[in-house]
């Protein structure tokens, strides 16, 4: 087993895990209810950018997945909770560790971390009771 390289090491990891995303009991009816079969390549090519960015410094990814997150909450009722963001990262890791090791893998597990604190965090400051 190898380090991330390579664009295209990304390319696989993400594949590999929004596939596991998508047959997920808990994720994948997120996820499926939100982006069409049509819309997968597309998303899963943007996801690409945006952790070649995030791990190799170019800048492929320019957009804020934030809002996203925000609004498939809103969709949602609001019932986005720490869980599903447990279970994202649990997916996240396993999926790292079953392709690659070494620095970057470990560099993608912990932006992985902040990442998803970050991400759950602006999520919940965003609901309406919140603000």
């Amino acid at each position: 087993m190898s380090d991330i390289t390579n664009r295209e090491d990304v390319r696989v990891l993400v594949h590999t895990f929004y596939d596991k995303i998508k047959q997920n009991t808990m994720l994948g009816p997120i996820f499926n209810g939100h982006i069409t079969d049509e819309q997968w390549p597309t998303h899963l090519s943007k996801l690409t950018d945006f952790w070649e960015s995030n791990l190799f410094g170019v800048r492929t990814f320019r957009s804020s997945p934030s809002k996203a997150h925000v609004n498939v909450d809103k969709n949602l009722h609001h019932s986005i909770s720490q869980d599903h963001f447990a279970q994202w990262l649990q997916l996240w890791f396993e999926t790292l560790n079953e392709l690659y090791e070494g620095e970057l893998a470990e560099r993608a597990k912990q932006m992985a971390r902040r990442m998803s604190t970050g991400q759950y965090i602006h999520i919940w400051q965003s609901r309406p009771e919140n603000q």
